[in-house]
């Protein structure tokens, strides 16, 4: 088992890194998938991605708090917001968009009824 945790936490690595360049995969939930399956495989890994200094900060929130930043709250709803928007731009079908409207919406509240995390 501890190999497939740590080939699933080098593919959620990687993808989150892609995230970063690509506006429309998203960087942090692929990065706290990686980091929960480094977790189970690889501590020297899970440490290191806890104390990156771009990445550490937000797996650390919500690994220590179920917490996620304001910012970080409204980028994510901001991105999915835009997605729906252009998808109607586009002219998608009506069920895709119905589709992404209701995943969106479920996703937007996830996302914002979590904690903020730690006044610091």
């Amino acid at each position: 088992m501890r190999g497939l945790w740590l080939a699933l936490g080098g593919l959620f690595l990687g993808l989150g890194l892609l995230g970063v360049a690509l506006p429309v995969l998203p960087t942090t939930p692929f990065m706290l998938l990686a980091a929960g399956c480094f977790a189970r495989s690889s501590p020297r890994l899970h440490r290191w991605l806890l104390g990156h200094p771009t990445l550490g900060p937000p797996i650390r929130n919500w690994e220590e708090n179920g917490a996620v930043s304001r910012p970080t709250k409204r980028l994510a709803t901001g991105s999915m917001a835009a997605l729906l928007v252009l998808s109607v731009l586009l002219g998608l079908a009506w069920q895709v968009i119905l589709a992404q409207a209701v995943l969106i919406a479920l996703g937007s509240a996830f996302i914002l009824t979590r904690p903020d995390g730690p006044s610091r």
